[in-house]
């Protein structure tokens, strides 16, 4: 896989040149702000528990927009063949894909860091609750931008791959909170696990300071079935 940065290097590139990426880091950030803004209020703590517990849900739509042209505007273009033609591996490309999405994930993070610096200045705050927030995010972003990938992989439609990444994204993430928070009291023992390994409940300590190892291995593990997915998806669509 040492062909694997030259890919992300590319595709991080492309980013920047992608009106979409703008759209999105604006939204991104106009959100982001406004939750912010709940924290940063006379008498709360000098903190970024607010943002970090909602910013998930933002997530949910911003990342498969990001991802969606992944994979699938090199199977609509055609340039696909190229890179399937060239001395790469199937990992090499979904690796490549993979770290240059996440890399405009973190340039899509690195101005929420003016939040830490305002507090900071107005404020006594714990470095280390917060570190541990933003091990979450790109925690929860790596995964999320894998589920993205691996739709990408399986269509030509942009749009498609997009709204399947979604509805993955809501399955498990959305459904699971949803189901405990209404029906919390109510639910078996059997249920009451199942929805506690949904990404939401996984993420939840991360935004309150907690680095749980548990929690840790679930999103490395599920990030790395997601990636072997789709470079079995390629292998598969190289022979057809």
């Amino acid at each position: 896989m040492n062909r694997a940065p030259t890919i992300a290097r590319r595709e991080l590139s492309s980013y920047f040149y992608s009106p979409i990426a703008y759209v999105a880091l604006t939204l991104f950030l106009a959100v982001s702000g406004f939750f912010f803004y709940q924290d940063f209020q006379p008498g709360q703590p000098a903190g970024m528990r607010t943002i970090f517990q909602y910013m998930i849900w933002l997530l949910v739509f911003i990342v498969p927009v990001l991802c969606m042209g992944l994979l699938a505007q090199e199977w609509a273009t055609g340039t696909i063949e190229t890179l399937m033609t060239a001395p790469l591996g199937e990992a090499d490309i979904v690796i490549g894909k993979f770290l240059g999405a996440l890399g405009f994930f973190v340039v899509l993070l690195l101005p929420t860091l003016v939040y830490v610096v305002l507090l900071k200045i107005f404020g006594h705050v714990d470095l280390n609750t917060i570190a541990a927030g933003y091990l979450g995010i790109l925690l929860v972003g790596s995964l999320f931008v894998s589920v993205g990938l691996f739709c990408s992989a399986l269509t030509k439609s942009q749009v498609v791959a997009a709204v399947s990444a979604i509805a993955i994204l809501f399955l498990i993430t959305v459904v699971p909170w949803l189901v405990q928070s209404q029906g919390a009291s109510t639910l078996s023992a059997r249920w009451r696990g199942i929805t506690d390994e949904g990404v939401y409940n996984q993420y939840v300590d991360f935004s309150k300071g907690t680095v749980d190892t548990g929690h840790l291995i679930f999103f490395l593990v599920l990030t790395a079935v997601f990636l072997f997915i789709t470079v079995k998806v390629l292998e598969a669509r190289r022979w057809k």
